[in-house]
């Protein structure tokens, strides 16, 4: 696997080696340049843990984060073999980097695969951040399309023919399972051809799976990208939607694929950890608590989103001469809507604003090829989403009337 030339990996200085040796024997060492206060009684009273700068984040939350893990995916000492026939081991603590989010993951990521002007495979339609987050990378974003037929499929001999095109430059190939906004998931059969892509053009997935518990109208054989063992995967999650709590600063990337590359990774995303360190003890202190409220949280969003996805189903169905359809959500919190496309995007935009005060995200928002589509959010109270829902059924009727 090939890693950028940003991150500096060479051999340490003789007094850090030595260093390293003595504390491996258990020699007690002090430091006549110790800067950390905390070291030296000098922190505020509210904040008097010692601070260990471990780049991964504290091992005791990364043990109890890891535990977590292997609960929620069944994972145990043995390898577990899914539907497909992919096996996911017990997640070692050491794998995982705890930080403040996964949009920060994709800047590490970027860094340690990426030197400037490499590029990255990203989905559309799709969530924008991506390509803004690459752009301040100094890294190119290069679009590979997802297809809907009565539901949404990725363009394998597209993603081929961009991954063996040397000219691109291609670092990491980015899968959203499931995607956003097209709650689509990863198929088995995807899986297996972008992993054998993957694997022969030298090129880590980043695997974005934080709406991943949230399955709405799914196929059978789907399961999680973390801890595939084939090839060098960088899997992103986070208490942002796990617990519906996008003020919960908590992401992690697990670390898995083949010893040397995942060994060859860490060494140097380590160093990139390092220089920006990990989460605060404020926060991480409260991991533990956040996850006993982990299950709770994921079901009361669950049971909200597949609400709002049956009474839209039914709204749609019984509202008189209705053009407007509902594409397949296979998981996620969000729902694409169609509207007649002779409706000018942001027309549409513009009257659910002025007429009911509603503000909505038009298709282009997410580079949908053609237009006529919105981006409907499953997770307002009902009677909100039933408003919604309502004004924007009435808002397409009298434009229409009007063309008339």
């Amino acid at each position: 696997m090939r890693f950028s030339s940003r991150v500096d990996v060479s051999e340490p200085n003789p007094i850090i080696l030595t260093q390293r040796v003595a504390i491996s024997k258990g020699i007690k060492l002090t430091k006549l340049n110790d800067s950390n206060p905390t070291v030296h009684g000098l922190s505020p009273e509210c904040l008097n843990a010692k601070y260990t700068a471990d780049p991964r984040g504290p091992v005791e939350v990364r043990r109890i984060l890891a535990n977590f893990i292997n609960h929620r995916d069944n994972r145990v000492d043995q390898n577990i073999v899914n539907k497909k026939g992919s096996s996911a081991k017990v997640l070692n603590p050491d794998n995982l980097y705890v930080l403040s989010s996964t949009s920060q993951a994709y800047e590490w990521l970027m860094m340690l695969m990426c030197d400037c002007g490499d590029s990255v495979l990203a989905p559309t339609p799709g969530y924008p951040l991506i390509e803004s987050i690459a752009r301040l990378q100094g890294v190119k974003s290069i679009p590979y399309p997802l297809v809907y037929d009565g539901s949404w499929t990725i363009d394998i001999p597209r993603v081929k023919e961009l991954l063996e095109n040397t000219d691109n430059r291609i670092r990491a190939l980015v899968l959203i399972n499931p995607n956003n906004p097209t709650g689509s998931y990863i198929k088995p059969q995807e899986r297996d051809a972008l992993l054998q892509l993957c694997n022969k053009n030298n090129v880590a997935i980043i695997a974005d799976e934080v709406f991943y518990d949230y399955c709405l109208e799914p196929f059978d054989g789907n399961c999680r990208l973390a801890g595939e063992e084939s090839t060098l995967v960088f899997a992103l999650d986070g208490f942002s939607k796990m617990l519906a709590a996008p003020h919960a600063k908590v992401g992690w990337i697990e670390v898995s694929g083949p010893s040397q590359d995942v060994q060859d990774a860490m060494k140097r995303l380590d160093v990139i950890a390092d220089d920006f360190l990990p989460i605060g003890a404020t926060v991480s202190e409260r991991i533990p608590e956040l996850l006993q409220c982990a299950k709770e949280q994921t079901d009361l969003v669950q049971n909200r989103v597949r609400s709002n996805l049956k009474t839209l189903r039914k709204m749609l169905a019984n509202y008189p001469n209705c053009c407007v359809s509902a594409l397949r959500a296979e998981g996620g919190w969000n729902i694409l809507i169609r509207v007649p496309s002779c409706l000018d995007d942001d027309d549409l935009a513009l009257r659910l604003m002025q007429d009911y005060h509603l503000v909505s995200q038009p298709g282009y928002y997410f580079d949908m090829p053609n237009n006529g589509y919105l981006a409907l959010s499953l997770l307002p109270e009902e009677k909100q989403f039933v408003y919604g829902v309502k004004a924007l059924l009435d808002t397409v009727h009298t434009m229409l009337e009007e063309l008339n």
